[in-house]
């Protein structure tokens, strides 16, 4: 049975790497994630270099009424320049991230001790701006704080009387954790390159030796439809492995290599003990997705309706893992009962420099590997009908 398997094992990766065009492009498609984690660390480190370095551009109305916070602004790296004429249209235009409005009011409430009124005026719903908005509310608290503890200070009492709580934030993340908010990508580009390693492959196997006409003459070889499938699926198996390989390569090369986890205070890393935890893990979902693929390829009539439907079939397996990017969870035995939401949640862990659950780890494979094999029993089936040579329309 090994010698059949082999001799059509072979036959498929010979005929899969002839055409080296499509084993490329598989492969250079994992290489998507990285890359694009490269682009956003890129971008973050930028974003946030340019807020700590960049003096404060802050429109100001009515600046003169207020010469003490503007004394304590200009300390603090601010430039004030004076505000359009419209401020409401000059934020909702985009002209402006944040102006602040002094009110005419403001000396003569400031004097006599009561609440002076100012005026932020921002537009919450633009992400770019947040930074730019935070920086100006922080430099007004800090005034504010300032001024208040003045006034008690004038009156003969300590400020620490108004401070009844001493808060003092304890921060556990580890350096891991904090760099997993960060790669929270991974998952979602590993489901990726599992699903589309094998994909165009499968179809050549199937849907594509059925409109060459070579898929009759390997069915009447004397090899049961078991080893033909097991075959193919191994087969498919080799460039999933090395997807998954060039994918986690790639993201060990962005978090070791790349300096700019040290520009925004956070220590990117992921070791080999990582590295080689999540290859394990996502071996279960190699055999899911092959095993699946080859349904939806086989049941299919042509080339181009196996790729359309199989085109779909890698977004939904890997969305879990881009809402565990903004959802918050506590993992839990009930969801490693999900064949490839439970490895996502495992590659998180290891991420974040947690301990894995042997339990969880060990039914979340269990699952993943019995929804597999399911899957290649239903494989078999299917290549034992005559049907096969047709598609699903026989």
């Amino acid at each position: 049975m090994l010698e059949r398997i082999g001799i059509v094992l072979r036959k498929e990766l010979g005929d899969a790497f002839r055409d080296r065009r499509t084993i490329a492009n598989t492969l250079l498609s994992a290489l998507l994630g990285p890359l694009m984690l490269f682009v956003l660390l890129a971008v973050i480190g930028q974003t946030a270099g340019e807020q700590a370095e960049r003096p404060l551009d802050l429109p100001v109305a009515g600046a003169e009424s207020a010469p003490g916070l503007m004394a304590f602004l200009t300390q603090r790296n601010a430039i004030i320049r004076p505000a359009p004429p419209h401020p409401e249209a000059a934020v909702r235009a985009g002209d402006a991230d944040v102006i602040l409005v002094i009110d005419t009011s403001y000396a003569e409430r400031l004097d006599a001790g009561m609440p002076a009124p100012v005026q932020l005026v921002v537009d919450t719903s633009r992400q770019s701006a947040a930074p730019k908005i935070e920086r100006v509310r922080a430099l007004l608290e800090a005034y504010g704080g300032q001024l208040g503890a003045l006034r008690l200070q004038a009156r003969g009492v300590s400020p620490s009387l108004v401070m009844p709580l001493a808060v003092e934030e304890v921060d556990i993340a580890t350096p891991e954790s904090r760099a997993a908010q960060l790669l929270n990508v991974l998952p979602y580009f590993l489901v990726f390159s599992v699903f589309v390693g094998s994909m165009s492959l499968i179809i050549d196997m199937t849907a594509g030796e059925r409109e060459r006409g070579s898929l009759e003459p390997l069915l009447i070889n004397p090899l049961s439809r078991g080893e033909l499938v097991l075959a193919k699926l191994l087969a498919g198996l080799v460039p999933t492995v090395l997807s998954v390989i060039i994918a986690l390569a790639g993201f060990a090369a962005v978090a070791n290599l790349n300096p700019i986890g040290e520009q925004i205070g956070v220590r990117l890393s992921l070791g080999l003990p990582a590295l080689a935890g999540i290859f394990l893990i996502t071996l279960p979902m190699m055999l899911l997705a092959g095993a699946l693929q080859m349904i939806i390829a086989t049941m299919s009539r042509t080339v181009k309706e196996a790729q359309s439907y199989l085109a779909f079939l890698p977004l939904i397996p890997a969305l879990p893992g881009l809402l565990l990017a903004f959802i918050p969870y506590k993992p839990a035995l009930w969801m490693m009962l999900v064949p490839t939401f439970g490895q996502q949640i495992l590659i998180n862990q290891l991420m974040r420099g947690e301990a894995i659950a042997p339990l969880f780890a060990t039914v979340a494979s269990a699952v993943t590997l019995a929804v597999g094999a399911a899957l290649t029993m239903m494989a078999v089936r299917l290549f034992g009908r005559e049907g096969v040579l047709f598609g699903k329309g026989a």
